[in-house]
């Protein structure tokens, strides 16, 4: 598939996305702070989740038709071509109230990442790439290119994180991390999204980042505007990143994730 066909792709997309996003704004903070159903110890799901899926995959289906579907919610299956997708990346902030949620739409190729879309509802921005052809940043001001991502020293790096909460035998390591990160960066943050962590991090907003047992549809968009803009990423042990595979995530500024990586290899035994 060529670039000129990816782009057509994202171009359908874009107003596919803003629509699913129109539908969970019009549903945000109408009703109590929690609620939605516990798919797994602390992992919520509500109808705003399955309905924004079942929408997108109408739309993306439609745009594409021989194309796999593998969603955070209702439908996975894998073909040559596959739409990877999470409807609403950040269902507890959304819930609670908070508005920090992105719609996230990735096409792959195999395992090859051939575009990307991460929307933001609550501002109406969005980040986007297409494979070979550089990442974006659309908000109301416009639409600029994202740099490639020059050294940065972690004693300098807003650095994002998530809280293991998958993960419960990986909480000693990670405040461990924590603590020592904290003590050899500018901050830490943990902001709940993982797909705009990345994507802040392809903009530069912040420099690094790290997570344990992210899932495919939390990364896969996100991940092509690290590609994109230079931004190394891999697993604690140093290894490519394998999105349906690795169990660790760290990626940052060239500089920053190798040391940021450094720390965290001392500390975790999972890769």
């Amino acid at each position: 598939m060529n670039t000129g066909k990816l782009k057509s792709l994202l171009a359908g997309i874009l107003p596919l996305a803003e629509s699913v996003g129109d539908y969970q704004n019009a549903h945000f903070r109408t009703r109590k702070p929690g609620g939605g159903d516990e798919k797994s110890a602390r992992e919520f799901v509500s109808e705003i989740d399955i309905e924004s899926e079942h929408r997108l995959r109408e739309g993306l289906l439609r745009l594409l038709p021989e194309a796999g579907f593998y969603g955070e919610e209702t439908a996975r299956s894998r073909a040559e071509f596959t739409w990877v997708v999470d409807p609403l990346d950040g269902t507890s902030n959304y819930l609670s109230g908070i508005d920090v949620w992105a719609v996230s739409v990735a096409l792959l190729r195999g395992d090859e990442i051939l575009l990307g879309l991460v929307h933001k509802p609550s501002t109406g921005e969005h980040f986007h790439a297409v494979l070979g052809d550089g990442a974006f940043h659309t908000d109301g001001r416009g639409t600029k290119s994202l740099p490639l991502a020059e050294d940065f020293s972690l004693r300098d790096a807003l650095v994002g994180t998530g809280f293991p909460y998958r993960s419960p035998d990986m909480t000693d390591a990670f405040f461990a991390s924590a603590r020592e990160v904290l003590s050899r960066c500018r901050d830490i943050r943990r902001i709940g999204a993982a797909a705009l962590d990345i994507a802040y991090v392809a903009a530069g907003y912040l420099q690094a980042f790290w997570e344990v047992d992210l899932q495919s549809y939390d990364l896969a968009a996100a991940l092509l505007l690290l590609r994109e803009t230079g931004c190394p990423c891999t697993t604690f042990g140093g290894k490519p990143y394998d999105l349906f595979q690795s169990r660790s995530f760290v990626a940052g500024f060239p500089g920053a994730a190798e040391e940021l990586r450094e720390i965290l290899a001392t500390r975790y035994t999972v890769d």
